[in-house]
């Protein structure tokens, strides 16, 4: 049994998915997506009662509980000491943490006119920039970062939804994989990251570079280079030798990140390709494309 409750006793007793992150980043969300899923769901659930909440759901007999427990609390410093006695006690739980960038923050609470919850009086940003060091702990132990940056809300509730939805079949690792394009930076919660920036570039072809790597006419160019042939027989090689071991091990959640230059052409395309794949041998999969909405123009 790991010390955090994320292995071992999964079959006996409820499970918990404890959401917390940013203000403005989309945890409640989060969790109504997880209601919808049928999961017993407790919104802004003061830490202190975390281990009550789960005695309470266990002797009710709900399977599947989460709750939402952040800064709005007053208490959000003993989210830390509560995990560590639900892991004491053997109760299986994940941690997911949601954030966003700042810019992306300050802009939904202008849209929402509401007050952030540690500069009620002052700037957003100000309040922000708090409760990031404040989580930062917190951040550290989380078992699954959200970046909802470039996240619209169904996209939120789709890969929340493709995450948790086939959770009752227990034990299930879940692949999820994501482009991204390395001038943006590496996505922070990635397991493993694959640089397919040696492929030959569609943002040199004048009629290719506009458009997304999900339009046929890109996917042909990157699928019908020699190179990309022998590297997706590889890659798939090389996932299908890992997934078993990582389901054997307990894990239920793998984050594989595939990385062009900006994250629109290549590196989207091979992970369509390797999704396909992983899908095919019967795991959990959830797509994502963190970059592909900037369409800066610069890079692929």
């Amino acid at each position: 049994m790991a010390a955090d409750g994320t292995e071992g006793t999964a079959g006996s007793g409820p499970r918990v998915v404890v959401v917390t992150g940013l203000s403005g980043a989309g945890k409640s969300l989060a969790i109504r997506s997880l209601e919808d899923l049928g999961y017993y769901c407790v919104d802004n659930l003061p830490a202190d009662l975390l281990s009550a909440f789960f005695d309470l759901g266990a002797a009710a007999g709900y399977r599947r509980l989460a709750v939402v427990s952040d800064v709005r609390s007053g208490r959000f410093e003993a989210l830390t000491s509560a995990l560590d006695a639900l892991g004491a006690r053997g109760v299986p739980y994940l941690l997911i943490f949601l954030e966003a960038r700042e810019d992306v923050l300050v802009q939904r609470y202008k849209e929402t006119r509401r007050r952030h919850p540690l500069a009620p009086e002052g700037r957003v940003l100000d309040g922000i920039r708090r409760e990031r060091e404040l989580l930062a702990e917190l951040r550290g132990r989380a078992h699954r970062i959200l970046d909802t940056t470039n996240l619209e809300p169904s996209r939120l509730r789709q890969e929340i939804a493709e995450l948790f939805g086939g959770e009752a079949e227990g034990g299930r690792l879940v692949v999820t994989l994501t482009s991204f394009g390395f001038k943006h930076g590496l996505p922070s919660d990635a397991d493993l990251v694959f640089d397919v920036r040696f492929l030959p570039n569609p943002h040199y072809v004048p009629e290719l570079s506009p458009l997304p790597g999900t339009d046929p006419r890109v996917s042909a160019f990157v699928l019908g280079q020699p190179a990309t042939g022998e590297l997706l027989a590889r890659l798939k090689e090389f996932v299908s030798y890992l997934l078993p071991k990582y389901a054997e091990e307990g894990k239920e959640q793998l984050m594989v990140a595939i990385g062009c230059t900006g994250g629109r052409h290549r590196s989207v395309v091979v992970t369509e390709e390797l999704a396909a794949h992983v899908r095919e041998a019967g795991y959990a999969v959830a797509v994502q494309h963190r970059d592909l909405a900037r369409g800066d123009g610069h890079g692929d």
